[in-house]
């Protein structure tokens, strides 16, 4: 039973990396969790950390017992959902991953609203490119755009994601407009590096999909550092409607080849596949897709 016990301090460790974070989580003092450890590590008869001045990592028997640690704790959070589903009043923890340009430009805006709605929850947001594994991270729910490739995950569909290839007025006063795909070829083509399809671009005609091999002389892994290099007239960039949307409608950028249909992706929200949907990840759900607008977002109408 010590054993089981220790399970929930053994993954806020590894969840952290650190004892310190650890014990911060879980509201002791950092002597108390590096305890809990050696005393686990002492009943199993094998040392699960690896213990540097740096940093934490896991030993092979750690990463076997981690695999099963995880496991045990979601079946214990599960049955903790279950109950508190009865209860109908939404609280806990609520871990959650967004992309960092969406996450910062249309989810951080909404936290202070929906946590005075929910004063119960305790919103823990991290906002990375990365795409975490939810269960190893603890996370409830991740925003994801574009085709999901991990099956064992629930998603639920929150809005289209669509893009624009556009440049600045006064890379366009210096440039000839493009007016087919072809001659972007011509252009200072600035894109994202962390884009699935590489430097190719692909635009749908009336005919068959025309691919651009496209060519600049700078690429970011950030699509606001993006939007601000295509608002300085560096070039011509393809970026996601969520982030230019406003400079569109102001006519700081000017979209291009729109006789054109740029392939349409979607954001989702997904999250572990459990029996029971904790209240506190339906009301958040259903929160963000009221205001972010579902199939007409809102930052699409401006």
């Amino acid at each position: 039973m010590e054993t089981f016990s220790a399970i929930p301090v053994f993954v806020a460790v590894v969840e952290h990396g650190s004892f310190s974070q650890a014990a911060i989580r879980l509201g002791t003092s950092k002597s108390a969790v590096s305890k809990r450890i050696r005393e686990l590590e002492t009943k199993l008869g094998v040392q699960l950390i690896h213990r540097t001045t740096r940093r934490l990592s896991l030993t092979e028997a750690g990463e076997r017992y981690a695999e099963y640690a995880f496991k045990a704790f979601s079946a214990a959070s599960e049955g903790i959902d279950s109950v508190t589903q009865l209860q109908g009043k939404p609280k806990g923890l609520l871990k959650i991953n967004t992309p960092m340009s969406f996450g910062r430009l249309h989810i951080a805006p909404l936290v202070a609203d929906f946590l005075a709605l929910y004063p119960d929850i305790e919103l823990n947001m991290v906002m990375d490119d990365k795409v975490f594994d939810l269960v190893e991270g603890g996370f409830d729910l991740a925003i994801r755009a574009g085709n999901l490739q991990d099956s064992s995950l629930i998603a639920r569909r929150l809005a289209p994601c669509r893009s624009v290839i556009c440049a600045s007025p006064d890379y366009l006063a210096k440039n000839p407009l493009p007016l087919t795909p072809d001659e972007l070829l011509k252009h200072n083509c600035i894109h994202y590096s962390y884009f699935s399809g590489g430097s190719e671009w692909t635009l749908l005609g009336e005919s068959e999909p025309v691919k651009v091999k496209i060519r600049g002389n700078y690429q970011v892994n950030n699509s606001e550092a993006l939007q601000q290099a295509v608002l300085a007239g560096l070039g011509v960039a393809k970026i996601p409607t969520f982030i230019v949307g406003k400079d569109i409608a102001s006519g700081k950028l000017v979209p291009l080849l729109t006789d054109y249909d740029l392939p349409l992706q979607t954001l989702y929200a997904v999250f572990p596949e459990r029996r029971y949907l904790p209240t506190k990840v339906r009301v958040f759900l259903d929160f963000i897709i009221d205001r972010l607008g579902g199939d007409h977002p809102y930052w699409d109408k401006q």
